[in-house]
């Protein structure tokens, strides 16, 4: 809370009147204040005559044709070189800001984002070191929480994330897929029809997952109920089950990395899969986004393919 004692600065336009009295403190004169401020003596007089008034002393005194400062004036020009290097400092941060040069990017990005994400983030961070970036993983129910109380600058959502007052943009395919253990009975079979696929005991994320919206919503539409063998909070324990031998599980096809079937891992072949889907950067809609969303939103937009072909093509 800002000082009583200074109200009456704040109320009277003071910044304009320090440049004048600044000015002419420094020169000893008026006239060269005025004319090194462009502007006219006379405007340069009602300045100094109102920033006297809100003082509530006088600021010069004239001997002859020479202007000095009063003991206040004195005083006030001490401080007002203090209030322009305040001024001059918070200017130099922003700039940075504006620039790059300095700022902050927060990210948050759902859990199976993580597969991807920190490589996207860490090539910015590398294009602009003067950033400080930080990234959080959560499930969506999080994720939408997290937007309502704008505790982020920029979201990272697996599919469109059917919200009012936001802005999505599209950035990446996100297919979905039917993963199971590669010595699965089915792994072998073609054109598994989904039917068939609803009797093997389903893992499955926990409320408010994503991924659990996208499995209930997918057996509703064919009015079928998944045999729940277990639910899971995190998409480590998922993997870890499927290595297990304890079911299959309907995610995207990046969960586990960006290449699952180069590991113990299948893609099984069920009718209608793999499911289009896409990744999009959100944002509530008039949010003022910082330089370094900008910045992340356009590189992402250019980048994220082909970072994401290139980190296929290395595992």
């Amino acid at each position: 809370m800002l000082n009583a004692n200074i109200h009456r600065y704040l109320r009277h336009g003071t910044l304009p009147q320090l440049r004048v009295f600044e000015a002419s403190a420094r020169l000893g004169s008026f006239t060269q204040a005025a004319r090194e401020l462009h502007i006219a003596q006379p405007t340069a007089s009602v300045q100094l005559k109102k920033l006297s008034e809100t003082v509530g002393v006088a600021l010069f005194e004239q001997v002859g044709r020479r202007v000095f400062l009063t003991e206040a004036g004195r005083h006030l020009y001490a401080g007002c070189q203090e209030v322009f290097r305040a001024l001059s400092t918070i200017e130099d941060s922003l700039a940075g800001m504006r620039s790059l040069e300095s700022g902050r990017l927060r990210l948050a990005v759902s859990t199976t984002g993580m597969s991807f994400a920190p490589r996207l983030l860490g090539a910015f961070a590398a294009l602009h070191p003067g950033v400080e970036t930080s990234m959080q993983g959560h499930n969506r129910q999080t994720l939408v929480e997290r937007i309502s109380r704008n505790e982020d600058d920029l979201y990272l959502f697996p599919d469109s994330p059917d919200m009012e007052e936001v802005v999505a943009q599209e950035l990446l395919p996100n297919p979905l897929v039917v993963l199971a253990r590669d010595d699965h009975p089915l792994a072998r079979e073609k054109n598994i029809a989904f039917k068939r696929l609803a009797q093997e005991p389903f893992l499955i994320r926990e409320e408010g997952s994503g991924a659990r919206r996208t499995t209930m919503r997918l057996f509703g539409e064919r009015g079928l109920v998944p045999r729940v063998r277990m639910e899971l909070g995190t998409n480590e324990a998922i993997r870890e089950a499927i290595l297990a031998g304890l079911g299959v599980t309907i995610m995207s096809r990046y969960t586990f990395g960006l290449d699952p079937e180069s590991s113990r891992y299948a893609c099984l072949d069920v009718a209608g899969f793999p499911l289009e889907n896409h990744w999009y950067l959100v944002y509530p809609a008039g949010k003022q986004l910082n330089a370094g969303a900008r910045a992340f939103l356009d590189f992402a937009r250019a980048q994220a393919k082909e970072l994401v072909r290139e980190g296929a093509a290395r595992h």
